[in-house]
């Protein structure tokens, strides 16, 4: 129950994406005083049953286990670097879980997402799509956002996704952007061309950089990786077979296997299903790959 914990449940709760939440923190007072503070705006919002322990048992029974403990990446710091740390608590953390929740689908959050995901999923015998990662659903929404600031509307208007690492080496698809139903290269405003080169190459980098200017700033992100956490856990509670950019162990899209990272996947009540492979232009392609062997390389280090 960090910030990013905290703000999961919080968007939970507002959201009414469950009937009940459980929260787990080793420190048991900080888990009770936020079962306290939740509680106590239950007048305001849908009904939902939260408790909490520092006992794991707490979260027996769940359907949906949403981890976020680990290292907290600090100004400066890649997502990758918190690798260690974070794969040897993701490799003792998932069996308890499923220990005490069998049938649960697993939703890792804690970064580096997508390393500790393939660790995740190598340490248990999961049904097949029960452990995945939250992936590049934030940084699509940013994405998005940033599309829509550029375009003048509504975010709603706008479809587009990241995907590869949770990190530094993502991939725009700017091929497939969508905006009103207008490819981003056709789309216009008094005639001019709103997305030149220069344009996606901004907010492309504005995206990759974001999660660094906000830790400067205010020292984490939480606020819309919780949305965007409360977001995948609805499709999984509710069988939406909603396509999400989620990080799962690839088998054999776009010619990768054996790494773990986002590409546009269904997600339903079995967790994280089939791939979609988008068509993706030869530089998309290509950095997607790049991405891949940048993940690789790091598993290989860490010896997972």
């Amino acid at each position: 129950m960090g910030s990013v914990g905290t703000a999961i449940a919080y968007a939970c709760l507002i959201r009414g994406s469950a009937g009940a939440l459980a929260l787990f923190d080793v420190n048991a007072a900080k888990v009770r005083a936020e079962v306290l503070d939740l509680n106590h705006g239950s007048q305001f919002v849908p009904h939902c049953r939260i408790s909490g322990s520092d006992d794991i048992a707490v979260t027996a029974g769940s359907a949906v286990v949403i981890v976020t403990a680990g290292a907290k990446q600090k100004p400066g710091q890649s997502r990758l670097d918190l690798a260690a740390a974070n794969v040897a608590m993701a490799q003792s953390l998932t069996p308890q879980l499923l220990e005490h929740s069998p049938d649960a689908v697993i939703l890792f959050v804690t970064n580096p997402v997508d390393i500790v995901t393939f660790a995740a999923t190598k340490a248990v015998d999961a049904a097949p799509g029960h452990v995945f990662g939250s992936g590049t659903v934030l940084d699509s929404s940013r994405f998005r956002y940033l599309i829509a600031e550029q375009a003048d509307l509504a975010v709603g208007n706008v479809h587009g996704l990241i995907i590869g690492e949770h990190g530094d080496s993502e991939i725009s698809l700017w091929s497939s952007v969508s905006i009103g139903g207008v490819p981003a290269e056709q789309f216009r405003r008094d005639g001019v061309a709103v997305f030149d080169e220069q344009t996606r190459g901004r907010i492309s980098s504005e995206v990759i950089n974001a999660a660094y200017e906000i830790i400067a700033g205010k020292g984490a992100t939480n606020l819309a990786i919780g949305l965007s956490t409360a977001r995948i856990v609805e499709a999984v509670l509710g069988d939406q077979h909603r396509v999400l950019p989620v990080s799962t162990v690839q088998r054999g899209a776009y010619g990768i296997e054996g790494v773990a990272l986002s590409l546009p996947t269904v997600v339903s009540a079995h967790g994280a299903g089939q791939v979609l492979e988008v068509p993706l232009a030869v530089s998309e392609l290509l950095g997607l790959q790049r991405s891949a062997a940048t993940l690789r390389d790091v598993q290989a280090a860490l010896g997972v």
